[in-house]
């Protein structure tokens, strides 16, 4: 029993002709016939009653149409199913993201890519920074979405994409003087309480370094009321009116209607804080290569006006 038999069979069966059956595979009805029969002595039964024009089945050959057309759409899965996985078009994808980067424009990137992946199980996980580090090192993670709080760009078994550069805001609270500005230059905190959001859960990491320095270059050393790497309980704390704190924007421009919050950018072009997406060169998972094909081109909109080249 082959493939072209079981199609040469539902074939006859649906027009109740082996001459039409032939006419829809462009061959002769001798070699329909032949095939039915070869089928007919493998399975043992007669599928066809030829005494009656046209043609019909047999109680045998009902319960096998039934069955031949279940096998032949089975394949046809089973063959897209394998072409898909080959093109990475299924499987399943674990994306790491930063806390906070949920409200960003990843989500509806991805959304993009699953709609034209519908097979491909996309898993999210929202980490710190240095988490999220270990875990594309270990293979926790296919790609991750971060900021490089470990300098991990030095890795030589790393590939990255930048993806934006975020610019920073000051979270305030509404009664703060400064809530009704437009622009604020950072010096202007000096004095401030700060509520210190740091990308990393590690005292003392790469990412609190940077961060640090442009206080320091700003002339001041910051007064740091609390450290924390959880964005929701920095803006606890900016809205209780214990300080203030300062975030990249896709922390807040999805904040509408935030009960006695503020955000004001900071002044200067040096104030953001750059997103990367990163994988391990040596993953060969066929849903990631295809997905980091997407940087740019199938992740258009919100994301891709801030995809840097």
């Amino acid at each position: 029993m082959n493939q072209n038999q079981l199609k040469y069979f539902v074939a006859a069966a649906e027009t109740r002709s082996f001459s039409k059956a032939a006419e829809e595979f462009f061959i002769s009805q001798a070699a329909i016939t032949q095939q039915i029969k070869f089928l007919e002595s493998e399975l043992e039964v007669q599928l066809f009653d030829r005494s009656t024009r046209p043609v019909t089945l047999t109680a045998a050959g009902r319960t096998f149409f039934v069955e031949a057309k279940a096998i032949l759409e089975r394949m046809s899965r089973s063959r897209n199913l394998v072409r898909d996985t080959a093109a990475g078009m299924s499987g399943t994808l674990r994306i790491g993201y930063l806390r906070g980067y949920e409200r960003s424009s990843l989500s509806s990137g991805v959304q993009k890519f699953h709609y034209r992946n519908p097979n491909v199980l996309v898993t999210f996980y929202r980490c710190s920074s240095d988490i999220l580090a270990s875990g594309i090192l270990q293979g926790d993670y296919d790609i991750i979405f971060t900021w490089d709080s470990t300098n991990l760009k030095q890795n030589v078994n790393i590939a990255y994409k930048l993806i934006e550069r975020a610019r920073l805001v000051v979270a305030l609270y509404s009664r703060h003087p400064l809530a009704q500005r437009h622009a604020i230059d950072r010096k202007e905190l000096s004095g401030e309480s700060i509520i210190f959001m740091s990308p990393s859960e590690t005292d003392d990491s790469y990412g609190d370094a940077y961060f640090m320095n442009l206080y320091y270059e700003a002339g001041f050393k910051p007064n740091i009321l609390a450290r924390t790497a959880d964005t929701e309980s920095v803006l606890m704390m900016v809205a209780a009116e214990e300080g203030i704190s300062i975030l990249p924007d896709y922390c807040t421009t999805k904040l509408y209607h935030a009960e006695n919050l503020a955000f004001v950018p900071l002044k200067g072009e040096w104030e953001k804080e750059e997103i990367i997406a990163v994988w391990k060169k040596e993953n060969r998972n066929p849903a990631l290569r295809r997905f980091v094909e997407t940087l740019g081109q199938e992740m258009s909109g919100d994301i891709a006006e801030k995809i840097i080249d």
